[in-house]
């Protein structure tokens, strides 16, 4: 299967989708889909129009994690070299971190094992209320190595035992209730709950939504005096760029900056 057939790439205004699309193996984590992923994430950081990439899949699953349907799966740590780096799960979880654009999950339908970890990944994550998600890896005997270095942040300890040792599949409430996603609703909601997100992270300005993100994700790890040190260069910066000369503008003037969707 190539990489287009597993992933579809779509552009709509100033979203780029990349839906997996291996519905005979409930969109496994095959060598092919991670490198379509990896290859939609590039294109849409390469596309200055693009301000915010959606993650879904097709039916009848969101993703089922490793592929076990023969030999050592592609996520244990393998993958095809890309230059300077591999399509293997770590390598895209890492991408979707890294991203400079904010990348919202989609989840429409269950969500397993390394399924888990492209939700974690992503920025905001969305599930339909019907999916259900698990750690299932120790009941194959294995357990969520990879896919813990972005989901262990995101639960208690007392939670990421629990799911963890009991490889038990929860529900979508469940897993928005500990922290792995955002929230979730009703499927027929799930678009529209979706495209509001999108909304509201099109309303900020590129670099500083860049900003904002990688604030998140670098700031806790880093001690007191470092973290001030680091925070004051960046407002600094912020503050005096010219996207921050626009939007301070267009709050005095009463309105819309133009990154905003509906700007003149």
């Amino acid at each position: 299967m190539s990489d287009d057939a597993a992933v579809r790439y779509a552009v709509n205004g100033a979203v780029a989708t990349l839906t997996m699309d291996q519905p005979h193996n409930r969109n496994a984590l095959t060598p092919a889909l991670m490198s379509g992923l990896a290859h939609g994430l590039d294109a849409a950081l390469a596309d200055e129009a693009i301000g915010v990439i959606v993650l879904t899949n097709s039916e009848p699953a969101f993703c089922a994690g490793a592929d076990l349907s023969g030999g050592t799966p592609a996520v244990a740590g393998g993958g095809r070299r890309r230059g300077a780096r591999r399509d293997g799960l770590a390598d895209l979880l890492a991408a979707i971190q890294d991203s400079t654009k904010p990348v919202v999950a989609r989840i429409a339908g269950h969500c397993v094992a390394g399924g888990i970890g492209l939700a974690a990944a992503c920025d905001i994550s969305v599930a339909d209320d019907a999916a259900r998600f698990g750690f299932t890896e120790v009941r194959i005997g294995v357990a969520p190595a990879i896919i813990s270095v972005v989901c262990l942040p995101k639960l208690r300890r007392a939670d990421a035992l629990e799911l963890f040792l009991s490889g038990e599949r929860i529900s979508a409430a469940r897993a928005a209730e500990v922290g792995l996603i955002t929230r979730a609703v009703p499927a027929a909601d799930l678009d529209a709950e979706v495209a509001a997100a999108v909304g509201r992270l099109l309303a900020g300005a590129p670099s500083a939504l860049a900003a904002a993100k990688r604030l998140v994700y670098t700031i806790p790890g880093m001690e007191r005096e470092a973290a001030f040190t680091r925070t004051t260069e960046v407002s600094q910066a912020l503050f005096a760029s010219a996207e921050a000369a626009e939007g301070m503008a267009a709050f005095r003037e009463k309105r819309l900056p133009y990154w905003a969707p509906g700007a003149p």
